[in-house]
């Protein structure tokens, strides 16, 4: 079949939106007799941890493929906040003997390389300025660490979402109902391709295009926070499903 490729412009009020009705699909019932609190971590902790991984940071299989049986095993009914944490290095990176990874009362979670992420899972409090000062204090002194998720039980207030400017690192926040669902795995999902800066270039050069020519994507896009895209990164969609057919096609994050 012939490839069908469109750069489309950009739509009247230049901007897109890609969740293509991942959030209209629930949870599927599944007969579960342990505690709902117990179940919501583990879908959200695994949920992170597939990011993690498809943002290139090196999770292991074991993580990954832990069940929930297993989870409840090892973390109990009401999963102890701290002991959710996760924190990884980018598989691009080697290790550094330079370079240490210590999160605060945490040694077991202690790393060493060149840079890393941390997932934290907030209490079901509010989220105050308080709040958010206790994990800078945490994470003020950390070496290598590069980026931080907050997954929100409850609302961030606005002075708190203000403080997490004043962070070392990148802070990016998720409601944990947000990560309930892996919405990079719903059925209908086309093929998504991060293009890298020369992939750009190219594109662009070969099509006569500058960025605003491209349609659109926000940076509020639940794919574009799952990926941790940035504004001006393009990415290249491919469409193989009905009722669209085959159809590749371009957008640009603001």
């Amino acid at each position: 079949m012939e490839e069908v490729m469109a750069i489309e412009r950009s739509s009247e009020n230049g901007v897109s939106t890609f969740d293509d009705g991942a959030h209209s699909h629930c949870i599927a019932k599944t007969e579960d007799k342990g505690g709902v609190e117990s179940k919501r971590f583990y879908l959200a902790r695994t949920t992170a941890l597939e990011m993690l991984r498809d943002r290139g940071y090196q999770v292991s299989d074991a993580e990954l493929s832990l069940s929930l049986s297993e989870f409840r095993s090892g973390f109990g009914e009401k999963p102890d906040l701290e002991r959710l944490r996760i924190s990884v290095p980018l598989r691009s990176n080697p290790m550094k003997k330079t370079s240490t990874f210590l999160i605060m009362g945490l040694p077991s979670n202690t790393r060493k390389f060149e840079k890393g992420i941390l997932v934290v899972f907030m209490g079901s409090e509010p989220v105050t300025v308080k709040t958010v000062r206790v994990i800078h204090s945490q994470v003020s002194s950390t070496v290598g660490l590069h980026g931080l998720i907050l997954v929100l039980q409850s609302k961030m207030n606005h002075f708190a979402k203000k403080e997490l400017a004043t962070f070392p690192c990148t802070v990016e926040t998720f409601p944990i109902g947000d990560l309930l669902v892996n919405i990079t795995k719903h059925t209908g999902q086309p093929k998504i391709e991060i293009l890298t800066k020369e992939e750009k270039e190219k594109l662009l050069s070969e099509h006569a295009l500058e960025d605003k020519q491209l349609p659109l994507l926000k940076e509020k896009d639940s794919f574009v926070r799952y990926h941790g895209l940035k504004k001006g990164q393009v990415v290249k969609i491919t469409y193989s499903k009905e009722p669209v057919g085959h159809f590749v096609t371009y957008r640009c994050i603001v």
